[in-house]
């Protein structure tokens, strides 16, 4: 073997080795994939391990991805589909199905810890989804207990702010009537399985629709007067930790306090349409550097304050193909070349592509495989080494 593909393995261990000792903590990532110029998975797989994140968001429960991730520490969210939940309310042997063809073949060595059932429903104003969502959950919670697996993966859905007639001020935060009649037995379900309830909240799109009654720094956690709330007489500093609180206050009005919210997507556009005001680089780089910093300092908001903020950034990659305005392509943290979109301190590793099957290759990769508990082994042949051996 050349002197050059010894020396790749050997940073590569090294920088792994690193990675597996750091006790930086865990950070959620929205791992999307509309686009046609994305690493394969099992490369993503090297990379997210050299970010030491541990748990990923998907939309959906690509196999590739799952199986990319076997014997890794990393928790997965997986979807389902909008699409699905019609079928699956009228007939839940079709929820049964799903798991039995989507789940368990890779929950024995991928670690799957929730389905998330549908992506902002209440969003959509269709009434025949809206109303499928619920029996669609408990479908699945059904076949989740009839496979011994309910104790193992939590049920939820993610939705959207819209679903709020009021958030300012937080102590005032409802829902729109016209949502509660479906909102009041999902969280009911939530509290009886003891599930979270997901929101995808965005301060961009608040700052972008009102930039002169809504301060920039509000929205990017950058130090600001902020507002007191005259109810509670809780200071506010930061529009995230508003809106989950305005959330909070919905859901007790429902006459619930022991569902815990958290946040399923939040992130910043590096670039945007020309009336998308605040959509930067910079602006980018100071919201996610900054709540990454709330994060690891496991801070709560002022009414939850003993509760650390639960958030999986959006996103990954930048998405070539997502439909709608330029900033829906553009809240990636990388490009799909594994290069920093901008600078959060987050400095990772993505392998090239390897092309051989020579005996000497595999036996390095199975010790890898064994020594750090990843399926690099597997990761790597399978999307092919681009390094020659001589």
């Amino acid at each position: 073997m050349a002197t050059r593909s010894l020396s790749f393995f050997r940073v590569l261990l090294l920088f792994l080795t690193l990675s597996v000792r750091s006790n930086g903590q865990g950070v959620g990532i929205n791992y999307g994939q509309i686009a046609n110029n994305l690493p394969s998975p099992a490369r993503v797989a090297v990379l997210l391990r050299s970010l030491n994140i541990t748990r990923v968001k998907l939309y959906d429960a690509d196999p590739n991805v799952l199986f990319s991730f076997s014997n890794s520490q990393v928790d997965f969210m997986i979807g389902l589909g909008n699409e699905f939940l019609q079928n699956m309310s009228t007939d839940p042997t079709k929820a049964q199905s799903w798991i039995q063809q989507r789940l368990q073949p890779h929950i024995s060595k991928t670690r799957i810890t929730s389905i998330v059932v549908g992506n902002e429903i209440f969003k959509t104003n269709d009434h025949v989804l809206i109303s499928s969502l619920l029996p669609a959950m408990k479908a699945v919670y059904s076949a989740l207990v009839n496979l011994g697996l309910e104790k193992q993966v939590t049920v939820t859905s993610a939705h959207s702010l819209d679903m709020l007639q009021t958030s300012y001020p937080p102590s005032s935060g409802s829902f729109k009537e016209e949502f509660i009649p479906y909102l009041q037995p999902l969280l009911d379900f939530h509290s009886q399985i003891k599930s979270p309830f997901l929101i995808n909240a965005y301060p961009f799109f608040a700052y972008k629709d009102s930039p002169k009654e809504i301060s920039l720094e509000y929205a990017l956690f950058q130090p600001n007067q902020g507002m007191v709330d005259s109810s509670t007489n809780l200071h506010y500093d930061n529009m995230l930790f508003a809106q989950v609180d305005a959330l909070y206050s919905a859901i007790k009005t429902l006459g619930h306090t022991d569902v815990e919210v958290r946040i399923s997507e939040t992130g910043w556009p590096s670039k945007g349409e020309e009336n998308e005001i605040g959509a930067s680089p910079e602006n980018a780089a100071l919201y996610n550097g900054n709540l990454l910093r709330l994060v690891q300092e496991r801070k709560g908001t002022p009414a939850k304050p003993s509760v650390p903020i639960d958030v999986y950034v959006f996103a990954l990659f930048n998405e070539n193909l997502k439909p709608g305005p330029i900033s829906e392509r553009n809240y990636g943290l990388f490009f799909p070349d594994g290069k920093p979109v901008y600078n959060v301190g987050l400095q990772g590793y993505l392998p090239d592509i390897i092309y051989s099957s020579s005996a000497t290759t595999i036996k390095i990769l199975n010790v890898w495989r064994a020594v750090m508990g990843l399926a690099v082994a597997g990761m790597i042949l399978d999307m092919g080494v681009k390094m020659k051996m001589r």
